[in-house]
This record gives structure tokens, sequence and C-alpha cells, in this order.
């Protein structure tokens, strides 16, 4: 038994009628028996009726894809439809949950060919369909929401109390700040790249820090801080955050470094926490009082080719079985609000919420896709750390003034604005410098003036490699007749990539060019497109990042060198701003690496 009473008091329900009664079906046919009997045949041959009787005869099985915090209620419907012979098409329906991650499948879709086992997926995001549409480009159609779940702040009671909890409220960025002023509290996150929780209590924390830092640039470093803060106690997925809480009240207990005592969890996450006889420490929940995030769950019909009207219909049935009163109580007995969202008093209390705390608040706007990819870029250059090999055209074009810069050169305006994107870096990234023009060293093209070391790390001469860097930036200057030799450096330098790849690390080479290849006795772009496609490996991806400078850099050629890597093509058209374009276009790199 749970520790908390169940939101109604009742014992379960079914989608119908108990076992040992009269079927729901026979009860109607029963009483409407002289006036409508041929009607309700029809009915329950159409599906129209919750239940008919025993079934007998033909089945449509619907196989069903779940998240493991849903799976249990939709799996309860699901039993109950078999027990009471629901219908579809006057068959009888029979379906099938299985249980598993919402990244786990998101990562399956990006398979080819895709061949899933099951008609719906239930995430417990929208966000996971929006990213298998639009990176995958996976037909998927969601036909609802069936439940929701907003994202807190669980504390065991002395972290709690240590708060403020229930009368102290929070914004998004305090309340984050409170959890890590002491030693003694320690906050844990599922890992966003593998969490809907994580990703959309980031999401919450970025959009804190946009409305109140002066500028962007300030937000996102904020941003990219309190991911580095996260990082340090982030576990792989949701089920391993919760198993990271004490598992009993003893001080002993709640003070080991090893266990968190706060997560970012879902409400309903704390509700089965709450319930359970050996949870450990009950929660309290602390809500935002900017407007939190929240899980939706969406029912998503995948659109498979093979997949039959019969088919198509079964899964339009189980919806309506969800969504009516018998399938909408089963899952508020396990903690999960209305699609609506309203919150039921019973239930918030069972999860740990008690007043002032806001949690009848209204949601925040949802994060919109180019966010969550952004945000997906910031994490994992700012987990993961990067190794990023950068390659500047030293070609004479490189030397033209600038409009409206005071006579200052494009280079002039690049190597001062990679000065800038180096201060954003830490001392665990990896960051190298090359150049190239036609003839530089001999009949190369491209030299290298530094090596793709760590920033913190020692040069021979006892200085940091960040100051090296930085003196090597500085350096840079136009060859007076050097042409640009692009597509012989590329090569050379991806090459060189591949081959110094780092695990664990978020890999890319960046070129930064302001003309078209010159070079006529060098590799044509056609050979180096095809080179490059024997080069890149998805399962060790080197992004190759292309920065054209000014109106005389050949797009159209960059974008057919970066495609085999999976890398981007963006037009700087004023140098100062390369650093911006070029930290972008990291962070886009990034989300769509694999997780």
């Amino acid at each position: 038994m749970g520790r908390h009473s169940l939101p109604d008091g009742s014992a379960p329900a079914r989608a119908g009628a108990r076992r040992g009664t009269r079927p729901r079906a026979l009860v109607l046919a029963t009483g409407l028996v002289l006036t409508v009997a041929a009607g309700t045949v029809v009915a329950l041959d159409s599906g129209l009726l919750p239940f008919g009787g025993p079934c007998g005869g033909d089945v449509t099985r619907l196989d069903v894809a779940a998240s493991p915090d849903i799976a249990p209620a939709v799996e309860a419907v699901a039993t109950s439809a078999r027990e009471e012979a629901a219908r579809t098409d006057g068959r009888c329906l029979d379906v099938r949950v299985t249980s598993r991650s919402a990244h786990e499948i998101a990562d399956a879709f990006g398979q080819r060919p895709v061949d899933p086992e099951f008609q719906v997926w239930i995430p417990d995001s929208s966000l996971w369909v929006d990213r298998v549409g639009a990176e995958r480009g996976t037909p998927l159609t969601t036909a609802g929401i069936i439940a929701s779940s907003p994202i807190a702040l669980g504390a065991v009671p002395r972290a709690a109390k240590s708060l403020g909890w229930p009368e102290k409220t929070y914004t998004w960025t305090e309340l984050t700040r409170a959890t890590a002023s002491g030693d003694a509290l320690h906050l844990g996150v599922a890992n966003p790249s593998r969490s809907a929780t994580g990703l959309l209590s980031l999401s919450r924390l970025s959009a804190a820090n946009i409305k109140k830092a002066p500028d962007r640039v300030t937000a996102d470093t904020r941003t990219a801080a309190t991911a580095r803060l996260l990082n340090q106690r982030a576990a792989d997925g949701d089920g391993q955050a919760m198993a990271t809480l004490p598992r009993d009240g003893s001080g002993a207990e709640q003070s080991n470094p090893r266990r968190n005592q706060a997560l970012l969890l879902s409400e309903q996450a704390a509700f089965a926490h709450n319930t359970r006889a050996d949870g450990g420490p009950e929660l309290d929940l602390l809500y935002p009082e900017d407007g939190t995030a929240r899980l939706d769950y969406p029912y998503t019909l995948v659109d498979n080719s093979e997949t039959d009207p019969e088919r198509s219909r079964a899964a339009n049935r189980f919806l309506t079985l969800l969504s009516e009163p018998a399938g909408q109580r089963a899952l508020r007995r396990l903690g999960f609000r209305a699609p609506t969202g309203e919150a039921e008093p019973k239930l918030v209390k069972a999860a740990g919420g008690r007043d002032p705390q806001p949690y009848s608040a209204a949601p925040a706007e949802p994060p919109t896709a180019k966010d969550l990819q952004a945000l997906m870029g910031m994490w994992t250059i700012t987990v993961q750390s990067a190794r990023l090999s950068t390659v500047v055209d030293a070609s004479a074009s490189m030397g033209a003034p600038v409009p409206g810069h005071g006579g200052r050169s494009r280079m002039d305006l690049a190597k001062n604005s990679l000065l800038q994107a180096l201060t954003t870096f830490t001392s665990e990234d990896e960051i190298g410098l090359w150049k190239f023009a036609t003839t530089l060293d001999g009949d190369k093209d491209y030299v290298e003036l530094s090596p793709t070391e760590r920033l913190g790390g020692r040069d021979k001469d006892g200085s940091t490699h960040r100051a090296a860097l930085a003196d090597a930036f500085g350096a840079l200057a136009p060859e007076p007749r050097g042409a640009t030799g692009l597509y012989d450096t590329t090569l050379a330098a991806y090459e060189k990539a591949r081959s110094t790849y780092a695990s664990g690390k978020f890999n890319a080479l960046v070129v930064l060019t302001d003309g078209a290849n010159d070079d006529a006795h060098g590799i044509g772009l056609d050979a180096l497109v095809g080179e490059l496609k024997k080069l890149s490996d998805p399962k060790r991806p080197v992004p190759l990042i292309a920065l054209a400078i000014g109106p005389e850099a050949d797009t159209s050629a960059l974008n057919r060198i970066v495609a085999p890597t999976g890398g981007s093509t963006h037009r700087v058209s004023d140098p100062s701003q390369i650093h911006q374009v070029m930290l972008k276009a990291i962070m886009a790199a990034g989300s769509n690496v694999p997780h």
C-alpha cells in the first residue's frame, strides 16, 4: 500500500464492467430489446459501444509502445478492453503494450529502413515526435493528448525545509541558485539528451535567463554555466535519476554525497515515488512561479505503409477508450493529470505539493523546435567538451577592407572575432588552428599553426595552449600572392580530424573562407565530395562547418562539401560576427549528433 490515499479514494477502476457482472451489451440489449434491438447490434458491430459480449470471433491486434511511466496505465486500459471484449469494426480489440523509453524509439526511427513493430507510440512529450519528424523524416501523426504532468523540483523533507517549502516560492533561476548554494544539497536531473524532463527543465532555465539577462550572449553564457552545474549530477535517464534519491530517512543517508537531496522531475514521478511502500523519504514539490514546463503524452500514429485501415480504426478506437472517463481514471490513479492540465488537490498532495506552491498555475509556452535544437547543441558542447580544428583562409582577398569598419580588413575582423569565440571555451576543450592559401608551404596549400590540444594543457615553453593559440590567432595575416586552395586543404584537415577523433567529445572541423577554390592543380569538387563520403562515419561523427565570409564565397560548393559529414554552411556578411555565427553553428551541429 502507498502512504497516501489515491485521488478518488476508490478501488482500481476498469475500462468497462467488472468481472462477475453481466456484460454491458447484454444489459443494454435487455432494456431495449423491444424497441432498438437491431440498432444495438449495429452499434456493437461498428464498435460504437464500449464493450460487446465475450469475444469468441475475429480479433484485431494493435501494438502500442509507451513511455515507461505511462505504460502501466495504458496496459490497465488495454487489459480491461480485452477482458470486456471491446470491439472495433465488430472484431475484438487486442491491444499489446510495450514499455520503451522515448529516446530509444526516437533513435530507432533514425535507422534505415524504418520498420517499427507498433502502430501507436505514446512518448512522454511531443518534443520527441517533433524531433523524429524534423530530423528523421518519419511520418508521424499526433491524434490526441491523453495525459499531462508538470515538471517541478522534488526535495526530501530536510532539503525542502531548508528551501522554505511550502511557503517560499521561487523562479526557475532562483530555484537552481538556491539548490546550488550549499554543499549538503545536491541537485540531480536526467540527461537532457535522453530525457524530456531534463531538456524541458533546461529550456525553462534558458527562457528565464533570456528574460532577465541584458543580452542574448549573457543569457547563453548563464545557461551554459547552469548546464555545467546540472551535468555534474546528471543521470542517464529518468529512472536512473530517481534511483539517486536517499533510500531511507536517516541523516547519514540523506547527507551521502552520492545521493541527491533534490531532483528536477515530473509531478507524476514524485507521485509514483511517494505512493510506493519502499520509495524512501517522501518528496516535497516546489513549483517554479514563472511557469512550469509540462509533459504532454501525445497519442501518436505511426504512418506505416503496411498499416491497414482496420488497424488504423483500431488505433482510433483505443484512443477513445483512453479518453473516456474509465480510461482517464486509470491514468489519474497513477498520478497523471488530465490532458488540459487541471490540478486535482488529492493527486497534487500525494505527489508532495502543498499550498501556497503555485501547482495550479498555467504552464509556460512550450519551447520551439529551434529552441530545443540550440539547447541540445549547447548541452553537447558544454557537457561533452569540444574538439575543434579551425581552418582559416589566408588568401590575399582576406586583406580586403570591410565597409563600415574604419578600413579594417576581413582578416582583422575575423581573427578578433575568433579570439572572442576562444574565451567561451573551457580548459577541457581542444582547439587547433590551420591557415591556407595556394603554395603556402611548397606545393601544399595549408600549414598547421597550432595543434588541436587541450586549452588547459601546457605547450613546450610552459605557456597554456590557450595562450599559444591566442597568439597564433593574433598573428594571422593574408598572403599577398596567395589564392584560395580550399579543396586540398579541406580534405587534408578532415583526414586529420578523423584520424585524431576524440571519443566522448564533440568533434568538428570549422573552415572559414571568403572565396571559391582557385587551385586548378589540386583535387576537384566531385572527387573531394567522394572522399568525404568515404571518410565520414556516423558512429564517429565529425561535422564540417563552413563559414562563408563575404559575397565571393562559393556557398554552392560548400553546401556539397559539408553534406556528407552532417555539417552545415553559414554565410557571414560581417566578419566581426564570426564568433556568434560559429557558436550557433556548433550548437546546431551538436544537436544533430547522435546521443
